[in-house]
């Protein structure tokens, strides 16, 4: 039976009226028409998003930097304050280098590193045995290392703000300057 067929007997057995589809077709007309409104507000609110960061990363500290400025006050009581902001991120492609970097320099501290094993019902007591146990016993143990992205933000802020160096593209570290507007 097509799904059409079970749709006609469906509405027959319901006993649909035509104006009650109609209905059911306006509203699903309605429905499509909010879907695209939709769409077309997240377009509009992710390119205000890109306009607002430009305006706030870019143009008004570079303005207020060129007029040898990092704040000031406007006329109605708001104010504009530049201040560093910082961003970082790992690459997968880049993740082993820079553990490797963190490790030889000494701050392997912030690396995360996570064993995490699988068991099945009734294995709770298999779960208190160390990763090498679980290993000779041929369970398979993922292993995965990490830094918290908040982690590696703080981290680069505080290599920067020290003075110390360390290659920035293997972190995907951005210093920038950030236009803070404090309303009254």
């Amino acid at each position: 039976m097509s799904l059409t067929n079970m749709f006609e007997q469906d509405a027959n057995a319901l006993q649909i009226a035509d104006n009650d589809l109609q209905g059911v077709a306006q509203m699903a007309r309605r429905a499509k028409s909010l879907e695209k409104e939709i769409e077309d507000f997240e377009t509009e609110l992710k390119q205000r998003k890109e306009q607002y960061r430009k305006l706030t990363e870019e143009v008004i500290p570079e303005a207020l930097t060129s007029l040898g400025m990092k704040s000031f006050k406007m006329d109605d009581g708001s104010s504009i304050e530049i201040k560093a902001f910082y961003s970082a991120s790992i690459t997968e492609a880049k993740r082993s280098e820079a553990f490797q970097w963190l490790r030889e320099h000494g701050y392997d501290d912030i690396i995360k590193n996570t064993v995490s094993v699988r068991f099945g019902r009734g294995e709770e007591a298999l779960c208190a045995k160390a990763v090498a146990t679980l290993r000779d016993a041929g369970y398979p143990v993922e292993q995965a290392e990490k830094v918290e992205p908040m982690t590696l933000k703080a981290w680069v802020k505080e290599q920067v703000e020290k003075g110390r160096e360390f290659p920035s593209d293997l972190f995907g570290a951005y210093i920038g300057q950030k236009a803070t507007i404090k309303s009254v």
